[in-house]
């Protein structure tokens, strides 16, 4: 592999995953969050994972005890760090604590390890504002759940050198991911600003009562998610023809919604505390004794897409 041993910093919702990920694929493994709970039960997370994927066929049976022998969980964070060749960051979305994370980092590893954040909101450049070790720093923005999600977005700082963005990117084909470079640092990135532009407008129509949200997902699932997911949406465009488009673009852009303020109906929703499936309420509704099944259900029918898209893809 590009890099022999990884160390994953913050072993949540993402890093635990991006563990499996990296020792799926054959690498060594060192972990650590200051969460001592996290890192006692990481292995029985993974394991859970793993035998789901299987199932799934998501992926080959694997040699379970192999896969987890190439974690090494630290309770030491300069012990998870020392000796590795690439780092990736997956605390809390906070600035400060991930900017002096990466100062005690540089301090710690060698002078030839990549640094990478899983940060989903900050630049990077801002993150290795004032640290020597810029030019080995950027960001690999990773998708929940990140042993499912193929994308990764990487996205270099000001100071990136070409090397440790082409370096990343091989890396990241090596764990068998779809690495998209994102050549510009703005908020959000891509991916998150297409997310938020489409929630905009859905929330202004589930709130105005034009379609309720189980019918828009039953729409979105059958048409657009189905046709973006086979050949993608700049494809569908050319398949459509941009003259059409053009038109109904014309049309539709004074209707849409455009401004800033928070949706009506999401603003309700966080003032009541229906918050998805974190309260038992959102648009649908989470029975505690449900959720872990919701849970693996909804990772399971990613896994069934993923591996479609995997069977598919010509790089």
């Amino acid at each position: 592999m590009e890099f022999e041993t990884i160390a994953v910093i913050g072993l949540g919702t993402m890093g635990h995953g991006i563990a499996q990920t990296v020792a799926l694929a054959g690498g060594q493994v060192r972990a650590f969050d200051t969460n001592v709970n996290d890192v006692e039960n990481l292995h029985s997370r993974i394991a859970r994972n793993l035998k789901v994927m299987v199932e799934a066929e998501a992926i080959p049976e694997v040699d379970l005890q192999e896969v987890l022998g190439r974690i090494t969980c630290c309770h030491d964070e300069r012990d998870a760090l020392t000796g590795v060749d690439f780092v990736v960051e997956a605390i809390a979305e906070d600035l400060k604590l991930k900017q002096a994370f990466f100062s005690r980092c540089e301090a710690t590893v060698s002078s030839e390890t990549i640094l990478a954040s899983n940060t989903s909101s900050f630049p990077m450049s801002e993150i290795a504002e004032g640290l020597e070790a810029s030019s080995r720093m950027l960001n690999t923005h990773w998708f929940n759940p990140p042993h499912v999600i193929p994308v990764v977005e990487v996205i270099p700082g000001a100071q990136t050198s070409p090397d440790t963005i082409n370096r990343t990117i091989r890396f990241l084909k090596e764990l068998g991911k779809h690495p998209v470079r994102i050549n510009q640092e703005v908020p959000g990135f891509v991916l998150n600003r297409l997310q938020i532009a489409l929630f905009r407008e859905m929330l202004d129509l589930v709130g105005r009562d034009v379609i309720s949200a189980e019918d828009l997902d039953i729409a979105v699932r059958g048409s657009l998610g189905l046709r973006w997911a086979a050949v993608g949406p700049m494809r569908v465009g050319d398949f459509g023809g941009w003259d059409i488009l053009s038109k109904v673009y014309e049309v539709l852009a004074t209707e849409i919604r455009s401004d800033t303020r928070l949706p009506e109906v999401l603003d309700q929703m966080r003032t009541q505390g229906k918050l998805g499936l974190k309260t038992g309420q959102g648009f649908f509704e989470f029975p505690a004794e449900q959720r872990e099944r919701d849970v693996a259900d909804k990772d399971r029918k990613f896994m069934a897409w993923a591996k479609l898209l995997r069977d598919s893809y010509d790089p």
